[in-house]
């Protein structure tokens, strides 16, 4: 299949996205014997001799890992402020970048790749991956409330999309005012369970990630990671599939 060959590069680890364009504006990239320096150019990683100063690229190894990410960390690769990044969990050089985004005072369940077109269908709110969140809040929710979370809220003139959401357990914190709801979005814009839960009178005080799709965080503890099984990866596929498929009509 033919890719964009920056894509290729920093899937193999060699360079970032960024770096590696001007790895090939600069001449130091070939394909196949042919020097290549337009950007948009592409190349079957799986067929052609792709080369970087004369060095052949190896044939990227696809990871997918379930990371258990802890409260006081970014989901990017860098941070401007010096903030501890999610990569730095996981001692690894290669080129692995988070699918989606979970806030820097939020912890749970979070999935890494180096395969860029699933990371794509799983990010695309058309494909409608549940995502599952439990919300430690202020206070008890009313039924009411409950039921305007699951309808759908005005946030920003922008109304949130039908949710699954029911109240778990009261009684918690040291004083006993707050509550345990789960929430089960199929769309992820910013920071939406806490805006959400604020817009009903009742503000998150710990927002932890359990599911994505059939993706469970499990025994998974803070900082933990692992490696999807083939079965996992398959199911998160064909849920994209249908979701695909469902909006052309099919």
């Amino acid at each position: 299949m033919q890719v964009r060959l920056q894509k290729i590069l920093s899937a193999a680890g060699v360079a970032s996205r960024r770096a590696a364009e001007k790895l090939i504006v600069a001449g130091h990239v070939s394909v196949n014997g042919d020097t290549v320096t337009e950007l948009g150019s592409r190349a079957d990683p799986d067929a052609d001799d792709i080369r970087v100063d004369g060095r052949r690229i190896g044939r990227p190894r696809r990871h997918y890992l379930a990371l258990h990410k802890p409260r006081g960390y970014v989901t990017t690769r860098s941070d401007p402020e010096h903030r501890p990044t999610v990569l730095d969990l996981l001692g690894t050089k290669e080129y692995i970048y988070p699918i989606g985004r979970l806030d820097y005072d939020s912890e749970g369940l979070l999935l890494l790749t180096n395969d860029g077109e699933f990371a794509e269908r799983l990010m695309h709110p058309r494909y409608g991956v549940e995502r599952e969140y439990e919300a430690r809040v202020r206070g008890v929710p009313e039924p009411a409330a409950v039921r305007r979370l699951a309808h759908g809220i005005a946030i920003e003139r922008r109304r949130t999309a039908p949710a699954e959401v029911h109240l778990v357990e009261t009684g918690r914190g040291a004083r006993g005012d707050q509550s345990i709801v789960s929430i089960v979005l199929h769309e992820g814009r910013a920071r939406q369970v806490r805006k959400m839960c604020e817009a009903v009178g009742h503000p998150v005080v710990r927002l932890r990630r359990v599911r994505i799709g059939p993706i469970r965080l499990g025994a998974l503890k803070p900082g933990e990671f692992r490696e999807l099984t083939r079965g996992e990866v398959r199911q998160l596929e064909e849920i994209a599939a249908r979701h695909s498929e469902r909006d052309r009509g099919a």
